[in-house]
């Protein structure tokens, strides 16, 4: 075995020639991977009837209410809501005035490099830790040139990515540091919510969060300076003067949407916690079956648990990650593989990218495939789903014994 599978635990074998087993269906309709998480019922129709009352239907009363609401859980002093995270993410890079180059994981969706790209900024991937997935502190260091910028690191399904490490080589190279918390709003570090690191962080709202405004992000700062820009930034870069000092958009989010968030803040620590419930249940059944591995949750950490996953070491599973994609997809279980292929290997980002190699990164995409995961998930289901994975384990290992040995 190679450094590199022991570091990950996994061992890289040639692709398998088995048969995909086909699943009968453990539910009648499919279960879907995801649900939208703490939709309010009547009392957002009254908040509605108040906004067309009002005839203030952006950047009014609810935005504000949302955004002091926002600051007051994460313990932040700024909280600059806007149209969506990825919206947030190219404001704050623009708002920063950043030029050269921004190091970010290729592990992660692509919106995060696309708003570098937006602003002119040239991505720089480095690889991520084998455990947590996040962005690894060494492989920015080994990035870093004299034309790096920022660093723009992501809170990989919720987990905390690797801060006070950042802080410490930002303050080292006179960097920037941006994070992409689209999954964490909730998650922490030691007794500490995220959102008030680096320059600024960045949450989403969009429907497979765990606060849902419909569409809808957070940008958190504790730099008053950078949240009034970001005001604007968000405004076309027009102050209220006509003036605009600097090319900003239209990044403003609805009344609408932030009294949606406003009302999925109530019990989301209740469905934090039922989702690391369920993620606990998912890592007791599956842990028992050889060549599955999970994301590790560092210790002192919460994580939101936005996503959960497997990593499928065909060898010892006994089918590949694929061939189990689509025996569960046969069996009406949804299942993704979050993030493959990784950011660096997409047809946009093949061309600009110069070929270094992101080992750990390549092996973790190609291994990773996402289980249902939502607070409203029965723990009827997750047995079900577990012994659906456990019935094909089990059937691919007899079928490899079974199998007739090439003879020479």
């Amino acid at each position: 075995m190679s450094a590199l599978e022991h570091r990950i635990g996994m061992e890289i074998t040639s692709k398998s020639h088995s048969t995909v087993v086909q699943a009968r269906p453990v539910f009648e309709e499919r279960l879907s991977i995801v649900s939208p998480e703490g939709l309010p019922g009547k009392e957002f129709l009254r908040d509605v009837e108040k906004i067309l009352v009002s005839g203030r239907l952006t950047n009014g009363a609810f935005v504000r209410e949302f955004e002091a609401a926002a600051a007051a859980y994460l313990g932040v002093p700024h909280c600059v809501a806007v149209s969506s995270c990825s919206v947030g993410l190219a404001l704050t890079l623009r708002a920063l005035g950043l030029h050269g180059e921004v190091i970010l994981p290729s592990f992660t969706f692509h919106a995060t490099a696309h708003c570098a790209l937006w602003n002119s900024l040239e991505p720089v991937f480095a690889d991520c830790d084998p455990s947590t997935f996040c962005i690894l502190p060494g492989a920015v260091r080994a990035q870093i040139s004299a034309k790096t910028a920022a660093i723009l690191a992501v809170h990989v399904f919720g987990h905390p990515a690797p801060v006070s490490e950042l802080d410490e080589i930002a303050a080292q190279y006179n960097l920037r540091v941006i994070y992409d918390a689209a999954h964490a709003f909730g998650s922490k570090i030691h007794e500490t919510h995220v959102g008030s690191s680096g320059a600024a962080e960045v949450f989403s709202f969009s429907p497979t969060k765990l606060v849902v405004a419909g569409e809808g992000g957070l940008i958190t700062t504790r730099d008053g300076v950078l949240a009034e820009r970001l005001r604007a930034a968000r405004n076309y870069g027009d102050t209220g003067n006509y003036d605009p000092e600097l090319p900003g958009l239209n990044g403003r989010m609805s009344e609408f949407h932030a009294a949606l968030a406003l009302r999925g803040l109530d019990s989301l620590e209740a469905r934090i916690a039922r989702r690391n419930q369920i993620r606990i249940r998912y890592e007791e059944r599956l842990g028992r079956i050889p060549g599955l591995r999970f994301q590790k949750t560092s210790a002192h950490h919460r994580s939101t648990c936005k996503d959960f996953c497997v990593l499928v070491d065909e060898a010892e599973f006994g089918c590949s990650r694929d061939q189990l994609f689509r025996s569960l997809m046969g069996a009406n279980i949804e299942v993704k593989r979050y993030f493959w292929p990784p950011v660096h290997r997409q047809k946009i980002y093949r061309e600009i990218w110069d070929k270094r190699p992101l080992p750990i990164t390549d092996c973790v995409s190609e291994r990773i495939l996402n289980l249902p995961i939502y607070s409203s998930l029965q723990d009827s289901d997750v047995e079900k789903i577990c012994d659906a994975i456990l019935e094909l384990h089990e059937h691919s290992i007899s079928s490899r014994r079974l199998r007739p040995q090439n003879r020479t």
